[in-house]
């Protein structure tokens, strides 16, 4: 079986983690519910789950306890939304 690089799952799971909080922040925006909800489909293609939710918890089991305290932080991306 063929696994995805740990550095790639954590980019995908910081970027989850981001819209996430935003969407919950903003849930009437579109632009911030569309990128939030590709980011949980890149996510479950990559972790290989057809819930976001499941590949979340897939992708913090993959990487173990130090999770992604490991790797340095994602840019942010508020400006990637386009309004």
């Amino acid at each position: 079986m063929l696994l995805p690089s740990k550095a790639e799952v954590t980019r995908q799971l910081r970027r989850y983690r981001t819209w996430e909080r935003m969407m919950l922040a903003s849930p009437a925006d579109r632009a911030v519910r569309t990128a939030f909800e590709d980011s949980g489909y890149t996510l479950c293609v990559l972790m290989g789950k057809r819930c976001a939710r499941e590949a979340a918890d897939a992708a913090e089991h993959f990487l173990g306890p130090l999770g992604t305290a490991a790797l340095p932080q994602e840019p942010a991306l508020v400006d990637t939304v386009v309004r």
